[in-house]
C-alpha cells in the first residue's frame, strides 16, 4: 500500500479547501432527539389539558347539583303576596309545585353526572398520559446516550484538528518537530477519530429514523385515544343536556297550559277600585301652572326673529332675540323651550351698551356679552353687534325699546360705528309702531308690561 492510500480512502478535512462536508458540523448531535422530547411534551400537555377540562367539568356538574339545591330553597318557600293569586289547580299557584319537583330531579342529574364523567371518561385521558410520560423516558434513555457519544466522539476530532493545525504551521515555518508530532502521523490520528465521530453519529442517526418512523403510529394511537375520550364526554354531557331540557320543558309545558287571562281576570275583579282608569286624559305642560308664573319681570319687552352680522364670512344669520326688564338682551338660536334646555347665545347688558341710529331695517349695539361665568365676563371684549330686522318699522320696534334702557345712544348709522355716546334718550327715527299692525305685518312678539323700575321706563307693547 502506498504512503498516500489513507488520503484518498479516508476521510480528510484541508485547512484551505471547504467544499467537503465540515469534520465538525455546525448542527447539536441532541437537536433531533430535543425536537421529539419537546413534541412529546407537547402531546403530554395537551392530554393534560383535556384532563384538566374533564375534571373542570367534572367538578362543575358535581357544584351545579349544590347550587340547584340552593335554587330549590329559593321556592320552597309559600309564595309571597300570594292572596294576589288563584289558588286552584292550574294556576300560578300550582306552577311553583311543578317548579320545585323538576329543580330537585335537575339536582339529582348534575350530580350522577359528575360521578360518570370521574368514573369513565377521566380515567381514558389519564392511561394515555402515563404512556405520553412512558415513552419520554425511553427517548431518554436511548437517543439521550447516543448523543452524548456523538458529542464526546465530536470535541476528540476537534481537539485533535487544532493539534494538526499546530504543528502544520511550525513544519511550514522549517522549526523541529517532535516524531510524535509529525503532521502525517497527527493527520492520519484525525482520520481515525472522524472515523469514530462518524460512526456514532451515523448510530444516532439510524436510531432518531426509528424513532421518527415510530413516531408517526404513536401519534395515531394518540388521536385515536383524544377521540374515543371525548365522544364519551360528548354521550354523558348531551344526556344531562336532554334531561335538563326535558325537565324545563315540563316546567315550561306546565305554565303554557295556564290561560294567558286566568289570573288578570280574577285580580281585576278582585281590585276594580284601586286600578288607573285607562280613559283618564294624560297630563300636558299647557294645563300645569307654578308659582310666579307669568310675573311682570318673565315677561318680555319686546320679542322675535331678528339677523345678525356674525362669523369670517360677515354674513347675516336669523337668531330669536328678547329684551327683559332685567334690561338685558338675549340672543337664542329658537324660541322652542322644550327641544333643550334654553340657554342664550349672547346676553348683552343694555345700561353698559351703546345704540346707534336706525338705518332702514339695519341698526347696532355695541356691548360686552355676559352670557359667561364670571371669569368669563371680566374678559369679555366690547365689540359691534348688527343687527337686521325684517322690515324697517320693526328694527324702529327694537331701537326705541332698547335706546330707553341703554347707556348712551348714538346718532351714527350702521355703516360706520358709533364714535362717542351722547345722553340717553330714543332716536327721533325709533318711535315704535302699534302693538296691532306689528304683530300683524311683522310676527313680532308683542312685549308685556315691564315691572315697575325707577331705571327702565315702561315701553308700550310691540
Amino acid at each position: 500500500m502506498s504512503a498516500t492510500s489513507p488520503q484518498t480512502t479516508l476521510p480528510t478535512r484541508s485547512l484551505t479547501d471547504n467544499d467537503g462536508d465540515d469534520a465538525i458540523p455546525d448542527e447539536d448531535a441532541t437537536e433531533v432527539t430535543k425536537l421529539f422530547h419537546e413534541r412529546l411534551q407537547a402531546w403530554k400537555h395537551a392530554c393534560g389539558y383535556l384532563e384538566d377540562y374533564i375534571s373542570a367539568t367534572e367538578k362543575l356538574y358535581s357544584s351545579n347539583s349544590k347550587e340547584y339545591e340552593k335554587v330549590l330553597k329559593s321556592v320552597s318557600s309559600p309564595l309571597k303576596e300570594g292572596h294576589h293569586f288563584d289558588q286552584n289547580l292550574g294556576g300560578v299557584a300550582g306552577l311553583f309545585e311543578n317548579i320545585k319537583t323538576n329543580t330537585q330531579g335537575l339536582s339529582n342529574s348534575n350530580a350522577e353526572t359528575a360521578k360518570t364523567l370521574k368514573g369513565t371518561v377521566l380515567p381514558t385521558f389519564e392511561r394515555l398520559h402515563a404512556e405520553i410520560k412512558h415513552k419520554t423516558k425511553e427517548l431518554t434513555k436511548g437517543a439521550g446516550k447516543g448523543s452524548k457519544n456523538v458529542d464526546k466522539a465530536r470535541a476528540v476530532s476537534q481537539k485533535h484538528i487544532e493539534l494538526l493545525g499546530r504543528h502544520t504551521a511550525a513544519a511550514h515555518s522549517g522549526a523541529s518537530v517532535k516524531a510524535t508530532e509529525d503532521p502525517y502521523l497527527l493527520q492520519r490520528q484525525v482520520h481515525h477519530r472522524l472515523n469514530k465521530q462518524v460512526i456514532e453519529e451515523n448510530n444516532i442517526r439510524d436510531d432518531m429514523l426509528a424513532v421518527q418512523s415510530n413516531f408517526s403510529t404513536f401519534e395515531a394511537h394518540v388521536l385515536q385515544t383524544f377521540q374515543t375520550g371525548i365522544g364519551q364526554f360528548n354521550q354523558v354531557v348531551s344526556t344531562q343536556a336532554e334531561n335538563s331540557r326535558t325537565l324545563y320543558g315540563d316546567m315550561v309545558g306546565n305554565i303554557q297550559r295556564i290561560p294567558t287571562d286566568f289570573e288578570w281576570n280574577g285580580f281585576v275583579k278582585r281590585n276594580a277600585s284601586v286600578l288607573i282608569d285607562p280613559t283618564a286624559p294624560k297630563r300636558a305642560v299647557e294645563n300645569i301652572s307654578f308659582a310666579n308664573q307669568n310675573h311682570p319681570s318673565s315677561q318680555p319687552l319686546i320679542a322675535g326673529s331678528l339677523e345678525r352680522k356674525s362669523g369670517m364670512l360677515k354674513k347675516y344669520d336669523a337668531g330669536f332675540y328678547v329684551v327683559t326688564p332685567s334690561k338685558f338682551l338675549h340672543e337664542f338660536k329658537t324660541d322652542d323651550d322644550f327641544a333643550k334646555d334654553p340657554s342664550p347665545e349672547n346676553s348683552l347688558y343694555l345700561p353698559d351698551c351703546l345704540i346707534g341710529a336706525v338705518d332702514g331695517v339695519k341698526f347696532n349695539v355695541r356691548g360686552k356679552d355676559s352670557s359667561g361665568g364670571a371669569l368669563g365676563n371680566k374678559l369679555a371684549m366690547t365689540k359691534e353687534y348688527e343687527f337686521k330686522a325684517p322690515t324697517p318699522e320693526v328694527a324702529k320696534q327694537w331701537h326705541a325699546v332698547i335706546a330707553r334702557i341703554t347707556g348712551a345712544v348714538s346718532a351714527e348709522a350702521p355703516t360706520a360705528s358709533p364714535i362717542s355716546p351722547v345722553a340717553a334718550q330714543p332716536a327721533e327715527s325709533a318711535t315704535p309702531t302699534s302693538a296691532t299692525s306689528t304683530t300683524a305685518t311683522t310676527g313680532v312678539i308683542p312685549a308685556a308690561a315691564p315691572a315697575a323700575d325707577p331705571a327702565v321706563a315702561p315701553v308700550e307693547k310691540v
